[in-house]
């Protein structure tokens, strides 16, 4: 009654009040979201609501880079407790039952744009998306990473370091082909965004040699292979990047210098060691420490 008092939808409160008592609608209350019609009659709008008929809620999400991020932004959207689902994310017990870890669980959670019933709870919010992630790697997507010889897991853990390199979709699968050159010859990554992961600082703008030195499983220049799961949540086109990604020679690849978004690629740690020093002086005539 309040909800529709402030909204202006009753022109006649006591009388919806009224009806609303005389079919029980107080005891059989349905929460949720729930689209109403102009020109309803007070009867229309309360069958509506009686019956639960809920309109359902366009849930999206982007990249988020981790899992409290993502739990606060479908908090927003749905009835869903943002603490709880963080709590079911975070539970080893309760990722196993789904066949994941608790790092490995951020997979799942694929950026784009759902539909859900606005009181959807924790447990089912976390359902569905299992569901759209068995959806989303079908036979194809499957078969191409065999050929790459990466799990699923693997491909978006890759995926999400691709997503923290660059927002340049035309490189993508430049990027993603230079880290699995690095990976068929037992190379470290030594991705910049793994660190910074690790660190936990986002707000860094330059690796150092000291940050390098951070003991941590996502310290990709300390630890070989990929880290044990994804930095960030990657988009759809990150990880079709990584299955769909270039073949080159290259094994270095660092930011222009006009800070354009785009790399200069090289092959070389030589020519490498010239495209890092350009953006070097570019960062430090900008004063970026």
């Amino acid at each position: 009654m309040d909800t529709l008092k402030k909204r202006n939808v009753l022109k006649n409160p006591n009388e919806f009040f009224l009806l609303a008592k005389i079919i029980n609608y107080p005891q059989k209350i349905y929460p949720g979201c729930y689209q109403l019609v102009n020109g309803w009659n007070n009867f229309e709008l309360l069958k509506c609501l009686r019956a639960g008929t809920q309109t359902p809620v366009n849930v999206t999400f982007q990249s988020h880079r981790l899992k409290k991020h993502l739990a606060q932004k479908i908090a927003t959207m749905l009835e869903t407790d943002s603490l709880e689902l963080l709590k079911l994310l975070s539970d080893p017990v309760y990722t196993d039952s789904l066949g994941f870890d608790t790092l490995s669980i951020s997979v799942i959670f694929i950026p784009n744009t759902y539909e859900f019933y606005w009181n959807t709870n924790a447990k089912n919010v976390i359902a569905r998306m299992v569901k759209e992630y068995r959806k989303f790697w079908n036979f194809q997507r499957k078969e191409k990473a065999k050929l790459l010889r990466l799990t699923q897991h693997e491909v978006t853990t890759l995926a999400s370091i691709v997503e923290a390199e660059t927002n340049y979709e035309p490189e993508k699968r430049d990027i993603a082909g230079v880290y699995l050159n690095r990976l068929r010859m037992g190379m470290p990554l030594q991705a910049d965004p793994t660190l910074i992961f690790a660190v936990g600082d986002f707000s860094i703008k330059r690796v150092t040699a000291e940050l390098k030195t951070t003991e941590s499983p996502f310290n990709t220049y300390k630890h070989a292979g990929l880290p044990p799961g994804p930095i960030n949540f990657p988009t759809i086109s990150s990880i079709d990047a990584v299955l769909k990604s270039s073949q080159h020679n290259y094994l270095y690849f660092c930011a222009k210098e006009d800070m354009s978004g785009s790399h200069n690629f090289a092959e070389t740690f030589s020519e490498h060691l010239k495209n890092a020093a350009k953006y070097q002086r570019a960062l430090n005539e900008r004063g970026v420490r």
